[in-house]
């Protein structure tokens, strides 16, 4: 695709076309990062408008420096990175089994190609996690760890070594971690168990230890509790979990700033009267006013559609999932404590909910949960967020 040719174009227009020519972009006269004069939705990037009422835009990136994926080494989807975000988190670049194969061990390849990738395009870089606190995405090896005679002693070190490796070695680039993810065990209603907090003797201990190590790290740092929690009312009892964790926290005085929303927002279900998945609004707006009451920011950290429940036809389909986004996002934009917004990537086809079972749609069509499609084109889903973000920004001027 070539566009140099055919200005005045809207950003909506340059990115809507096929693979290839992406050198263009620059063009479009939008630098992410910078905060805009414009509110059009049409003609900014999602970054700009969301820098309008003083917040970011961003998405996952995956490590791959080949021509794959929603990697580093793909250039149509990193020209969509360099359009319309200014930050990026690696989506699982960072995790214990990438980068910690082994108990005396550390493999930083891929996480050090995102981070050179990030600094070399001027984004800025979120570390995602420190601690996924659950023992199916923990490597094998520290599922059955022999902790010793000394098993407190063995844990905190395991754990302590881990976070200070990987703080230090980006020290300076990223400034926001996810320190804990995901603790919550559905089944109890409490702290997931692991091999850590089995050794440390309590299960709040990992969780503790990993946030006051970070914070020892990195005083001024951004550290987040992130989990999956989202408005649908199916989630009402780990919203409660979540709370009374985040309550926990508080008492204990755990160093924890902000939660991380995930909001991998939902449609299972339809609503009759709605025509969208079943929400718990008022639920979900108390849930809110119970976290910020206790001093915590929020974040926008994992955000893509589950469009199961949808129709087959693309047009009524892409028409749903960006109504049931822009209302999800006016909803959560009208809290000043939400700062940073991250799509769990870009493109369709490389979203994860393609190959996470309960998502998968029946008919077999690709889940279209992301601002992009398969083919690099802008979504409605992209001008729904577009639009949210330029409305908050009019509310914020006029407050």
């Amino acid at each position: 695709m070539s566009i140099g040719a055919s200005l005045p174009m809207t950003r909506r227009a340059a990115l809507g076309g096929a693979l290839g020519g992406m050198a263009a972009l620059p063009l479009l006269g939008c630098t992410p990062g910078s905060v805009a004069s414009v509110s059009d939705p049409a003609t900014a990037s999602l970054d700009d408008l969301a820098r309008l009422s003083g917040r970011r835009f961003g998405s996952a990136i995956s490590w791959f420096t080949g021509p794959q994926g929603a990697s580093i080494g793909n250039p149509d989807y990193t020209a969509i990175i360099n359009a319309e975000c200014s930050m990026v988190v690696a989506e699982n670049a960072m995790k214990w089994q990438s980068i910690r194969p082994g108990p005396d061990e550390y493999d930083f390849s891929r996480m050090d190609g995102i981070a050179r990738w990030a600094m070399a395009n001027g984004k800025a870089l979120r570390g995602h996690t420190l601690l996924w606190h659950r023992p199916q995405w923990f490597p094998q090896w520290l599922n059955t760890y022999d902790y010793g005679a000394n098993p407190v002693r063995e844990a905190e070190r395991i754990l302590t070594e881990h976070i200070r490796t990987v703080t230090d070695r980006y020290r300076g680039q990223i400034t926001s971690y996810d320190v804990v993810n995901e603790a919550i065990d559905h089944d109890t209603h409490g702290i997931m168990e692991t091999s850590l907090n089995r050794a440390l003797g309590s299960p709040e201990a990992a969780i503790d230890l990993a946030f006051h190590t970070t914070r020892e790290q990195l005083p001024e740092a951004e550290l987040v509790y992130n989990d999956y929690m989202s408005w649908e009312p199916a989630h009402r009892d780990h919203c409660a979990d979540v709370l009374r964790l985040l309550e926990g926290m508080r008492n204990r005085g755990v160093p924890c700033d902000a939660l991380g929303i995930q909001s991998h927002i939902e449609m299972f279900s339809i609503d009759p009267e709605t025509g969208l998945g079943p929400v718990a609004e008022r639920e979900w707006r108390r849930f809110l006013d119970e976290v910020t009451g206790m001093g915590y920011k929020l974040l926008i950290t994992e955000f893509d559609v589950k469009d199961k429940a949808l129709p087959t036809d693309i047009s009524p389909r892409d028409a749903a999932v960006a109504d049931f986004a822009r209302r999800y996002f006016d909803l959560m934009l009208e809290y000043d404590e939400l700062t940073d917004n991250l799509a769990w990537g870009m493109v369709d086809r490389f979203n994860w909910l393609q190959n996470f079972g309960p998502s998968r749609r029946d008919d077999g069509e690709e889940v279209r949960g992301t601002p992009y499609s398969s083919e690099y084109r802008a979504k409605p889903l992209r001008d729904a967020i577009a639009a949210s973000f330029a409305d908050a920004a009019r509310h914020a001027r006029a407050a």
